[in-house]
């Protein structure tokens, strides 16, 4: 029973399961029946599809084959334009853009074909006329002309994409660019449709209706990018060192960039396009002047410049498109905008808005700034332009770059500056006027001539531009609330006051170059060349800044700073760039344009300009009117302080300045000298900046000071019998340098600091009796310097004023190097001990161990007079030289004669082969200045600074200036106060102030001497001519007079016999065989006791005329 019910079970699930399988297998059949019907239909839609763009491409095809040549591609006979409007319909259905672009390109070239008919065309049906031709003529049947509108907007669109991949490079892309361009140009404007021309009763009407359709496509156009496309199709076509693209190309691009900026009347969305797509094309203005001139005219006609400049100076605006620029690209629209204006001058397009014009560079320029960085990092890229960039320069925009900065330039062309500094011109050719016509002075005959050719530059409607820049600044004023700081001054003819309309807008002339300079890094040069140019803005500029209030404007600039602690007003840009300019060109002028020619300013404005400049940094920094945090960041500072400090340079070079012009009248020295100790930070910084306004002396006391302060803070106050850090030397009297060398050359800076005792062996071998235990350094130290300083040695050459500088030739010794750095301590010691010697060096020279020559305004050229005058004059005349430089024979090379060899040395890599040309000459002056006083003596001279500086803090010495530095080590050039140092003097072997020799004495210097013998005397005792510094009073040791009996090798010294004798005069017989004696180590004179005042007169001129020293020649 249980066996059957079993069985029963295992048959319905068997059951089951087959029934599973059959209803599996049904599905499985159903899909493979389905999925066979959908392969099918597939399959049948592909091949359809297929078939349908084979009959479709085939039908256009033969219609092409039919209506175009295939040799050159010429239209030869025209159907109905319906039946093309629905091939390409067709065309446009089924359009492969890599396998269509061919048929594409003969289409349009029919479609342009029916716009201009040509004469005994052939039509198919014959009876065709140009009316049912014409492509556009479709658009007239009212039951196409959506479609056709979409059809034409589809068609113009493929035409974009097809010019965005194109290469211009390529012949045949650029056949197809010139096609497509000719299709935007055709159908996107009425102009060119013949249509409308055949048929004028019947089209006429319609025309405003055509109108909007093309300005419809050209808007759809537009909003699916076509600036965007043009973009990149400048960019392949120009970008490059030789454009591609020519004059029909630029044409067209120009042309069809400018339509939907036309149609919307110039719309801020429409223009901001064009500006960042189209205008910001790096030099497009300058290659449509030289490729497509009718396109520029096109631009002015349109007074696209007006209207960019208006765009651009709304905030929003410029915001806007200068962040989509950056920097690469703003610097591209800046230039393009400059070349326009400079193109544009002589139709005088910015008389309206110069003011827009100026602020909308400046604001460009300061755009760019932003990206400009002071130094070279991992992030920055080099700019030929801008220097180091924070922007990567791509390969085509720097080979642009060469263009870019070819249209910069045109900002400070003289036409330019003449345009824009038009109101500053205005304003002094009045103040002529004026001052003529009251009879109170004159401007300079320079500058009358500056003003009238500016004058007459600028046309006639330049009155009207100044009237509304006048009223356009005063309105600047009036947005900025800014107020007016003082008042023309009293009885100029010419009353400006800052924040005056006028002031305004030459401030904003002055910022707008400003900017330039502080951007445009690597053009820096060329800029201020430019503003320098035939002496036309700083004569002017010196004469409005002059007429700003009294104290020839400093009172307003100060009063002005009060309320702009920071020196971002606008104003201060005048003084800035006044200051600016002027040292550039100071800095090039030689001493016939400077003091003969006195060119651009006489030596009278110079002195006058000076003491403005004196006055004004000290008072800045003395009353606290800027900020000392930020003060190295401070432009106004900065600019007025290089100018002043290179004045006082080339006064002390070649004075021009009456005496004490330098000093602070209305500053006591005694309080500054306390600010100084008490360490006020204003009397620091002045002393960093303009240490000559307070005396000369007065500064030597202050670096005697430093040297106490460094002695006291290194424990060398102790006396030279006492001190642990003194130094015993031994040196034979026959090897003074040798041995001097050997034992000072390798010690350490502080152990030559101290105290250096010397203990002379004389040439018999035997010690030297010395006084004071041995410490005769002071004659060691005269003994080594007369004999270093020894032409003979050939370390060191004379120039024409016998005045010395290292020799080129001084390898010939062995060690020079190492010499020169012993030199160098061993005058440093002698600054240190404040023991002055007898040494006069070229200027050059000490220009260099000052560190001059670091400076950004040190010019070669000017220090070469100090070495050669001969040389300067010869260079001086070369620049000058009207005639053909090249009849001269230059070349970029010197030859000098070495040791009877001739040798040549190149200025530049291979400059022997390269000749100097009027373009090249004044690089060849200053190469060979530079050579001359630097190159050619490199080596020397840094081993000599480097010991130097070992014992005298190079900070120190920023006190003084080249001629000061050579009084600090040779002492004054002032006359011989024998008051004073008669007062200082000391008397030994029985001699006193009242002593009948002594009051001889006295009186042969006073009455019997001249000027010049009491530098012999001076000499005769101390071993230098010239008297210490401070006076007297600092001579060590002191001046000493001692009464002798014997002569010297017998003389031992005072004894008790010796001084009753001198002191009561008691002498058996007038000593009229000796003569008077002196040792120099001691500043001691010794003298014997003579009987008879011309005696006394007699030998000691003849002692004093005998002793000359060490002679340099």
């Amino acid at each position: 029973m249980f066996t059957k019910a079993k069985g029963a079970a295992d048959e319905r699930q068997e059951f089951l399961e087959s029934a599973k399988a059959h209803r599996h297998e049904r599905e499985r059949e159903r899909r493979l029946n389905h999925s066979s019907t959908v392969i099918q239909a597939v399959v049948r839609g592909f091949l359809v599809r297929r078939r349908l763009q084979n009959e479709i491409r085939k039908e256009f095809d033969d219609l092409m084959a039919e209506l175009i040549d295939g040799g050159d591609d010429s239209v030869v006979k025209y159907v109905d334009a319906i039946r093309i409007y629905e091939l390409i319909r067709k065309l446009m259905f089924i359009f492969d853009n890599n396998k269509d672009w061919k048929r594409f390109e003969k289409m349009c070239k029919y479609m342009i074909a029916t716009m201009i008919l040509a004469d005994n065309h052939q039509t198919d049906p014959p009876d065709l006329d140009e009316r049912q031709i014409s492509y556009v003529s479709v658009v007239f049947n009212k039951q196409m002309a959506v479609q056709w509108i979409q059809q034409l907007k589809t068609v113009l669109w493929k035409c974009c994409h097809y010019l965005k991949h194109l290469k211009p490079e390529l012949p045949q892309d650029y056949k197809q660019i010139q096609l497509y361009l000719n299709m935007l140009i055709t159908f996107t404007s009425t102009h060119s449709w013949v249509i409308l021309k055949e048929c004028p009763q019947v089209y006429e009407p319609l025309r405003p209706v055509v109108n909007q359709l093309c300005n419809n496509v050209m808007n759809s156009l537009v909003s699916k990018g076509l600036y965007a496309n043009l973009q990149i199709l400048l960019m392949k076509g120009l970008m490059r060192t030789k454009p591609t693209l020519k004059k029909s190309a630029l044409t067209a691009i120009v042309t069809l960039s400018l339509r939907p900026v036309i149609t919307a009347k110039f719309n801020e969305s429409v223009m901001n396009m064009f500006l960042l797509h189209i205008f910001s094309i790096p030099a497009l203005v300058y290659h449509l002047n030289t490729i497509a001139t009718d396109s520029l005219t096109v631009l002015s006609n349109e007074s696209v410049l007006k209207k960019s400049v208006e765009i651009l100076s709304l905030d929003q605006n410029s915001r806007i498109l200068f962040n989509a620029l950056e920097g690469n690209y703003a610097l591209c629209l800046l230039a393009n905008i400059i070349h326009l204006a400079f193109i544009e001058i002589p139709i005088n397009t910015m008389a309206t808005n110069m003011v827009d014009f100026i602020c909308v560079i400046t604001k460009l320029l300061e755009s760019c700034q932003k990206y400009v960085v002071s130094k070279q990092s991992s992030l920055t890229h080099w700019h030929p332009v801008l220097g180091w960039f924070a922007q990567n320069v791509d390969q085509g925009l720097h080979e642009s770059m060469v263009y870019v900065k070819s249209q910069l330039q045109y900002l400070w062309s003289s036409q330019l500056i003449q345009l824009i500094f038009s109101p500053l011109f205005e304003l002094s050719d009045k103040s002529l006027t004026l001052s003529r016509r009251e009879s109170t002075g004159s401007f300079t005959t320079g500058t009358a001539l500056s003003v009238t050719s500016a004058k007459n530059s600028v046309n006639s409607t330049r009155s009207n531009f100044l009237r509304k820049a006048f009223e356009k600044a005063s309105l600047t004023v009036g947005r900025a609330g800014q107020g007016v700081v003082g008042g023309g001054q009293s009885g100029s003819s010419l009353s400006c006051r800052l924040g005056s309309p006028e002031t305004t807008l030459i401030a904003l002339i002055c910022n707008l170059y400003e900017t330039a300079l502080n951007t445009l890094t690597q053009v820096k040069l060329d800029i201020l060349a430019g503003l320098c140019y035939q002496d036309l803005i700083l004569p002017n500029l010196w004469h409005f800044i002059s007429a700003l209030g009294p104290a020839n404007g400093m009172k307003a600039f100060l009063d002005h700073l009060n309320l702009h602690t920071k020196t971002c007003a606008p104003e201060f840009q005048i003084l800035i760039l006044f200051c600016d300019c002027a040292t550039h060109l100071i800095t090039i002028l030689d001493d016939m344009e400077m003091y003969e020619s006195q060119r651009p300013f006489t030596i009278e404005e110079l002195i006058t300009i000076s003491s403005f400049l004196n006055t004004f940094v000290f008072k800045i920094i003395w009353n606290n009117l800027i900020d000392f945090k930020t003060m190295n960041m401070n432009s106004l500072l900065n600019s007025t302080h290089a100018f002043l400090m290179l004045l006082y340079k080339r006064d002390c070079r070649r004075q021009f300045t009456p005496t004490d012009h330098w000093l602070i009248k209305e500053l006591k020295t005694s309080n500054f000298m306390k600010d100084l100790e008490t360490g006020r930070k204003g009397a620091h910084l002045l002393m960093q900046k303009v240490p000559h306004i307070i005396p000369h002396k007065e500064r030597v006391v202050l670096f005697r000071k430093y040297v106490n302060n460094e002695r006291s803070v290194l424990g060398l106050t102790e006396s030279a019998c006492a001190s642990p850090q003194s130094t015993l030397i031994t040196v034979h009297r026959s090897r003074v340098v040798e041995d001097g060398y050997q034992q000072l050359a390798t010690l350490p800076p502080h152990s030559l600091k101290g105290v250096i005792r010397v203990k002379f062996v004389n040439e018999q071998g035997l010690d030297e009796a010395g006084i004071d235990q041995d410490g005769v350094f002071k004659e060691f130290l005269e003994d080594t310097i007369k004999r270093v300083f020894d032409p003979s040695l050939s370390l060191f050459r004379v120039t024409t004023e016998q005045r010395l500088y290292p020799s080129p030739t001084s390898h010939i010794q062995e060690n020079h190097l190492s010499l020169f750095e012993f030199i160098g301590k061993m005058l440093g010691k002698a600054v240190y001990e404040g023991i002055v010697v007898d040494v006069p060096f070229a200027s050059f020279f000490l220009s260099q161990v000052l560190g001059q020559q670091q400076s950004a305004l040190y010019s070669s050229i000017d220090e070469l007079p100090s070495l050669d005058a001969d040389l300067y004059k010869s260079l001086t005349y070369i620049k000058h030289y009207d005639g053909d430089i090249g009849q001269l024979d230059l070349t970029f090379s010197i030859d000098e004669d070495c040791m009877g060899q001739i040798v040549t040395h190149e200025l530049v890599t291979g400059g022997r082969a390269i000749p100097v040309t009027r373009e090249t000459r004044i690089s060849y002056i200053h190469l060979m200045a530079h050579f001359r006083m630097h190159t050619q003596i490199h080596e020397q001279t840094a081993a000599f600074i480097r010991g130097f500086r070992s014992i005298v803090n190079p900070d120190w010495l920023t006190m003084f200036s080249t001629p000061e530095f050579q009084r600090l080590i040779s002492g004054d050039n002032t006359p011989i106060d024998l008051c004073d140092l008669r007062k200082h003097t000391k008397y030994f072997g029985g001699f006193h102030n009242n002593h009948r020799v002594i009051i001889w004495l006295w009186d042969i210097l006073e009455k019997d001497f001249t000027r010049d013998e009491h530098n012999m005397f001076l000499k005769f005792v101390t071993s230098c001519s010239k008297p210490p510094l401070l006076g007297f009073a600092h001579l060590e040791p002191p001046l000493s007079i001692r009464c002798v009996e014997v002569s010297d090798d017998n003389d031992t010294g005072d004894t008790v016999g010796s001084v009753l004798r001198g002191f009561f005069t008691i002498r058996r017989k007038d000593p009229i065989n000796r003569l008077p004696t002196s040792s120099t180590c001691f500043n001691l004179l010794k003298l014997p006791n003579y009987q008879k005042k011309s005696t006394l007169r007699e030998k000691l001129r003849y002692a004093i005329a005998s002793n000359t020293g060490f002679e340099l020649s």
